[in-house]
């Protein structure tokens, strides 16, 4: 007899995510979060999804890479074409996700500067790992 051997996949979800609300356009965000952080957030292709009942969706994506520093960070519309993102958060309409290692304290001022920008009506950091959609997080 031949012995069957299971393979399982992990997905990683081993990064920080940030929701933010705020009712301005994807372009018009991206340049006050690099005017308030001195970051330099510029646009990448759209985060296409294709789910099994309704279709490919594509969602509105940018992307920053800091000198000397391991960690990036993507931004991401959670309103694409015909949907959300991420469902179950109907009121957040932007994650912010930093992959690779950050310090503490790095991250710290980076939310504290997204804190203070006045177009932004919140922001707050949440576990991906508690997220019903957190596979639509893993591009």
């Amino acid at each position: 007899m031949l012995k069957k051997k299971l393979l399982e996949v992990g997905l990683d979800f081993d990064f920080k995510l940030l929701a933010i609300t705020a009712q301005l356009r994807d372009y018009r965000l991206c340049h006050i979060i690099n005017k308030y952080t001195e970051s330099d957030f510029e646009k990448s292709d759209d985060l296409v999804i294709s789910f099994k009942n309704t279709g490919t969706k594509y969602y509105s994506c940018y992307t920053y890479f800091p000198d000397n520093v391991e960690c990036y960070f993507t931004l991401l519309s959670n309103r694409g074409t015909d949907g959300l993102l991420i469902p179950e958060m109907k009121e957040i309409d932007f994650f912010i996700i930093i992959k690779e290692f950050i310090d503490d304290e790095d991250f710290d001022l980076f939310f504290a500067q997204l804190k203070q920008i006045p177009e932004i009506q919140a922001v707050a950091q949440l576990n991906p790992n508690k997220l019903k959609s957190k596979e639509n997080l893993i591009f």
